[in-house]
């Protein structure tokens, strides 16, 4: 009851009840059982497509970790990630994820692509994380240039200080650095003006109302505006339909992500372009276009 409270917030409480013994029984088994699959490489990396929008061009592809037990099939990384991150093992997973992606970049075909990682706060220890970050460059053989990784401003809240300083020293490597969930915080505008992020990525909660609630239309609108000013790139995640897609574009975004361009998958070496849709249907394509910026 005492560490439901915490994880609760402040000025909050909690009647004990037998089911919490269950409950923490659960994750001590899950806990077990991913350094199990930590040790057997149980854990598996997909990737999900960012499309340009300008140019209907493949950009990049954003690392995302999976994980199929042999018995209780997939569990969700809602489930897992928060218990990693509870007991420490966030930092092997993060390392196997990004050593991972690095890797399999490096193999595909089109060097021209990039790929993302995400880091949590749990992980990102200053003076580790860039070692970490360039030793997998390194094993890899993948230019900085085409690694991204992706944070959220609760990394910054913790130590505001430390970690810009950790950033500019990774984004002098040569890696880019992208502010994700944007808009679902406090803090968001401080923080661009304390760090030159790369690209800033709207959170798939606004996406999803886009073209049906005008207060939507007008903040991803701004956050578009914000980016143009700020010369960052912007991604919009959690596309779904064809018509988020065609106001996205007339509204000026640069990358967009989501089930209408691809589902996580595999990606194929020798044609990474493949399964991934880089076209939007013309069907009143322009009519859209033209109702959105009138």
């Amino acid at each position: 009851a005492l560490y439901r409270s915490k994880n609760g917030g402040r000025s909050t409480y909690t009647w004990y009840e037998s089911s919490m013994d269950e409950e923490l029984e659960r994750r001590r088994e899950l806990e077990t059982e991913m350094i199990r699959a930590l040790k057997l490489d149980g854990f598996s990396v997909v990737y999900q497509a960012q499309v340009g929008l300008a140019d209907n061009k493949l950009k990049a592809f954003e690392a995302l970790l999976r994980w199929v037990h042999p018995e209780k099939g997939r569990i969700s990384p809602e489930v897992f990630i928060p218990i990693a991150e509870d007991t420490g093992l966030i930092e092997a997973l993060g390392e196997y994820v990004l050593k991972k992606a690095c890797t399999d970049a490096a193999s595909w075909a089109d060097t021209s692509l990039k790929v993302a990682v995400n880091f949590s706060p749990a992980q990102f220890k200053t003076g580790l994380i860039e070692q970490k970050i360039s030793e997998a460059l390194e094993e890899s053989g993948l230019a900085p240039e085409r690694l991204e990784i992706e944070i959220t401003e609760s990394l910054l809240i913790a130590d505001t200080t430390s970690v810009v300083k950790s950033l500019k020293k990774i984004g002098n490597m040569g890696v880019s650095i992208a502010m994700d969930d944007f808009g679902t915080g406090y803090s968001s505008l401080s923080y661009l003006s304390r760090f030159p992020f790369n690209k800033i990525k709207i959170d798939r909660s606004f996406i999803m109302n886009i073209g049906k609630d005008a207060h939507t239309d007008a903040i991803v609108a701004a956050i578009i505006g914000l980016g143009r000013s700020l010369d960052v790139l912007i991604t919009a995640e959690g596309v779904e339909e064809e018509m988020q897609a065609q106001i996205l574009r007339a509204g000026g975004c640069d990358i967009v992500q989501g089930y209408y361009f691809g589902k996580p998958s595999n990606v194929d070496p020798a044609n990474p372009h493949a399964n991934v849709r880089c076209t939007l249907g013309t069907q009143e394509a322009k009519q859209i276009e033209a109702a959105y910026v009138g």
